[in-house]
C-alpha cells in the first residue's frame, strides 16, 4: 500500500509568495519507508550517466566506457562521500556504528565522492589503458548534474541551509517539524547545551544562535526558522557551471582543462556557500570549515595548474586528443 512519509508540514518561501503545505520526506511502499534523498540522490546518478555518454559519443568516444566506469565509481563515490561525512562527525555515530549504513536521513558529503571519482578516473584508465584526462573531461559533466540534481535531496531532508535571512530566497521550515534539527529547538537545547556543543566553534554558534532569536510567526500559528537556501544556491551554481563546461568543451587547451575548470569554478561556489551554512563540518578539534578550506585549496591549486598547462600547451604546440565534436585528434 502505498502512502506519504513524514508530511505533516510544508516549506514556505514567504518573499517569492510560494507555500509547499505538507511536503513529505519520502513514501511508503508495503510498511517500508523511501526517502526522496535517496530516489533524488538516485535520479542524479542515472542523469550524469546518460548525459556522460552524451558527452562521449558526440565527441567520438565509445559511450560504453563510461557506463562501466559507473558501475565501478558510483558506489565507490557514495562510500567515499559517507566515509567523509563519518569521518568530520563522529561523534554522532562511535555510540551507535549501525547508523553508518543509515543513508535515509543525509549524511553524504559530495567532496568525499569527488575524491573517490577522481582516484577511480585514473585507476580505471590505467588498467583500460586509456588517457585519463579524457576520461576526466568527458566524465566531468555526469559528476556536475548528479550534484545539482542530488542537492534537491536536502530540500526534502530539511538540511544543508544557511543563516537567518530576510532575502528574497528566505526559506521558512516549522520548528516543530522533526525532521529539522534539535539544534533550532530552545525547548529542546538550551542555549547552555548548545554552547557546550559548539565550544570552539563560536561563528557556527552565533549563525545558529542567530536563528534561535529570530523564529518566525506563522498565519497557521505555527514557528518557523526562516534560513539561506544553500542548497538551491549550490544547485543553480552547479548548473551554470555545468553550461559553461559544455559550452567550453570544445575550446579546451588541454586534456584535463574541463576537470581542473570544475575544480576551480565548484571550488569558488563552495567556498562562498559554505560560509553560509549552519551545518558544517569541521576539522578536528578546530572551528575550521574542512570543506571550505578545501575549497580554498582547490582554487589555488587547479587555477595554478590550468595556467601551467596552457602556457606548455601553447609552448609544445599540443592539442587534446578530443576536442571538435565527431573528430578525434592526434597529438
Amino acid at each position: 500500500m502505498f502512502s506519504w512519509w513524514d508530511n505533516r508540514y510544508g516549506i514556505n518561501f514567504p518573499k517569492l509568495g510560494i507555500s509547499l503545505g505538507h511536503v513529505p520526506r519520502g513514501f511508503t511502499i508495503g510498511g517500508f519507508n523511501i526517502a526522496f534523498y535517496g530516489v533524488i540522490i538516485a535520479f542524479g546518478m542515472i542523469g550524469g550517466l546518460l548525459l556522460a555518454r552524451w558527452q562521449a559519443k558526440r565527441s567520438g568516444q565509445d559511450p560504453e566506457l563510461y557506463s562501466d566506469f559507473a558501475l565501478i565509481a558510483i558506489p565507490c563515490s557514495v562510500i567515499g562521500a559517507r566515509l567523509y561525512s563519518v569521518a568530520f562527525e563522529w561523534k554522532d555515530y562511535k555510540n551507535d556504528l549501525l547508523q553508518i549504513f543509515n543513508l535515509r536521513n543525509g549524511g553524504l558529503a559530495i567532496y568525499g565522492g569527488v575524491i573517490v571519482a577522481f582516484l577511480c578516473v585514473f585507476i580505471y584508465a590505467k588498467v583500460k589503458k586509456i588517457n585519463p584526462f579524457v576520461l576526466l573531461d568527458t566524465g566531468i559533466v555526469g559528476l556536475i548534474l548528479g550534484q545539482l540534481v542530488g542537492r534537491w535531496g536536502n530540500f526534502f531532508n530539511r538540511e544543508c541551509f544557511g543563516n537567518y535571512t530576510e532575502s528574497l530566497f528566505a526559506m521558512q521550515i516549522p520548528v516543530a517539524d522533526q525532521s529539522l534539527s534539535n539544534y533550532f529547538k530552545p525547548e529542546v537545547i538550551s542555549d547552555t547545551a548548545l554552547a557546550q556543543i559548539y565550544a570552539g566553534k563560536e561563528r557556527a554558534l552565533e549563525s545558529i544562535m542567530q536563528i534561535r532569536n529570530n523564529l518566525v510567526a506563522g498565519a497557521d500559528g505555527l514557528t518557523y526558522v526562516q534560513v539561506q537556501p544553500t542548497f538551491l544556491y549550490e544547485s543553480l551554481w552547479n548548473l551554470a557551471l555545468l553550461i559553461i563546461l559544455l559550452i567550453y568543451w570544445r575550446h579546451k587547451k588541454f586534456d584535463g582543462e574541463i576537470g581542473l575548470l570544475y575544480l576551480l569554478g565548484y571550488g569558488l561556489g563552495r567556498l562562498w556557500i559554505e560560509g553560509l551554512r549552519t551545518d558544517q563540518l569541521f576539522l578536528w578539534r578546530t572551528g575550521i570549515a574542512v570543506s571550505q578550506l578545501l575549497s580554498g585549496l582547490l582554487v589555488v591549486v587547479s587555477l595554478g595548474l590550468i595556467i601551467f598547462f596552457r602556457i606548455r600547451a601553447a609552448k609544445l604546440k599540443t592539442v587534446p586528443m578530443y576536442c571538435d565534436y565527431g573528430n578525434k585528434r592526434s597529438k
